[in-house]
């Protein structure tokens, strides 16, 4: 495993385009409400990041594996989509009652920032509200378990004990991961763990810390687009993420 540790400097570059990002994701939650394509919020995303003298870190994208390059700047899953939904290929319409993830990656000055947030549009029934409530509890758990001294499974220890006292369920294989020079870098940041045991953490560490929690079952499938994953019971999920800094004194949240 080879992490890549981020300077001073570097990390004061992605807090500043932390901020842009966050920002952005402020617009994009805003503009949320019944009758809304998703494709005006991927337009927007582009709009917003150009006008900033960014670039979006999705677009164009290929993850290992994948058979092709990614087609959107956002990632916006709906209900029982749990991460990786694109925005763009088909017109999708938002409705009262549902559950919206916005997922986006930025690049400010050559350094990837990568964040999430889940919203509620319209009239959301109190199940829903309290998945959404619970993944934000996790990753601030998880953000507090994230400081130099403590390891990799702290962190995942953390988000799953907040998990576990619920009757929802984190959802299985995925992750969160390094971040900076790439979009996915190591360490891989699991969001359950052991207290104690894994890579430990240090100064210069970046991490995208992403708890992705389901109403049901953990278990997940891919759906035929090769991107979209979905919970395998159609259950409902929500996904929270923000970029976290390790440093001497602790952790900054770089896309706050």
């Amino acid at each position: 495993m080879t992490i890549t540790l981020k300077s001073e400097k570097e990390i004061e570059i992605m807090r500043k385009g932390g901020r842009r990002h966050a920002e952005i994701l402020g617009v994009l939650a805003g503009m949320v409400k019944p009758g809304l394509s998703t494709l005006i919020l991927e337009e927007e995303a582009l709009r917003l990041i150009k006008e900033g003298g960014d670039r979006a870190a999705f677009l164009g994208y290929q993850p290992a594996g994948a058979k092709r390059p990614y087609p959107a700047a956002l990632c916006i899953s709906i209900n029982d989509e749990i991460v990786h939904g694109i925005p763009n290929e088909a017109e999708r319409i938002l409705r009262d009652g549902d559950i919206v993830s916005i997922d986006l990656g930025l690049i400010h000055n050559g350094l990837i920032t990568d964040s999430a947030i889940t919203i509620l549009c319209g009239a959301v029934d109190d199940e829903g509200r309290k998945l959404i409530e619970i993944t934000r509890l996790a990753l601030e758990k998880g953000i507090e378990a994230a400081k130099p001294g403590n390891t990799i499974g702290d962190i995942g220890a953390a988000i799953s004990k907040v998990v576990s006292a619920t009757p929802f369920s984190l959802a299985k294989d995925l992750a969160g991961h390094g971040v900076g020079h790439k979009v996915h870098e190591e360490p891989l940041v699991p969001n359950a763990g052991r207290a104690g045991k894994g890579e430990k953490l240090v100064a210069g560490m970046v991490l995208a810390i992403e708890p992705m929690v389901n109403v049901g079952s953990g278990e997940i499938k891919i759906s035929p687009d090769g991107y979209t994953i979905k919970t395998k019971d159609g259950s409902r999920s929500a996904h929270f993420e923000h970029t976290v800094a390790i440093t001497e004194k602790g952790n900054i949240i770089l896309t706050s």
